[in-house]
């Protein structure tokens, strides 16, 4: 989704903003190389195996897409993942879908599964980190309404959707 006329971030905008502002910035004008990578099939495996009694992905405003919800006291919203590799991607991510929510008049807490490692984490908003969200949706509208960053190369890359793209062979 691009950003045009001020449209709504996604919930993976958010996430490539801490994994790489060339892979945001391609995703949001609509160059998405994920469908076809073997890393984005084996998180659809995981997500569709995991967790087999949840209702899955619920879809807000095409906005954003959550794993699955767990009614309480609180609203509990589950983001399934592969590994901790990209954590604070994650974690920020699943801050993002609360703040939305939050500003619906929904208040919810998140947790991020990790099904393969057999571990969760617990997130709880904070004040301070509604106010950041806000300021990295300023940043990612300024970043895709920019011309595209240029790709800076790191570890990660080797394992990219838009490795090749990016790098062609170099990597």
């Amino acid at each position: 989704m691009s950003l045009e006329n001020n449209s709504t971030v996604t919930g993976t905008q958010i996430n490539y903003y801490f994994i790489c502002h060339t892979k945001l910035w391609l995703f949001s004008h609509h160059i998405q190389m994920e469908q076809e990578h073997d890393n984005v099939k084996l998180g659809k495996t995981i997500h569709d195996t995991s967790y087999k009694r949840e209702h899955k992905e619920v879809i807000i405003d095409n906005a954003i897409a959550i794993d699955f919800i767990k009614k309480g006291d609180t609203l509990e919203l589950h983001d399934i993942k592969k590994s901790r590799k990209m954590e604070q991607a994650h974690r920020w991510q699943l801050l993002y879908y609360m703040y939305y929510l939050y500003n619906r008049g929904v208040k919810a807490k998140g947790v991020l599964d990790y099904p393969l490692l057999r571990k969760k984490t617990m997130i709880e908003p904070t004040k301070e980190d509604f106010k950041e969200i806000t300021k990295i949706i300023d940043n990612i509208q300024r970043i895709c309404l920019g011309t595209m960053p240029q790709p800076r190369e790191k570890t990660l890359c080797k394992k990219c959707s838009y490795q090749e793209f990016c790098f062609g062979d170099s990597t």
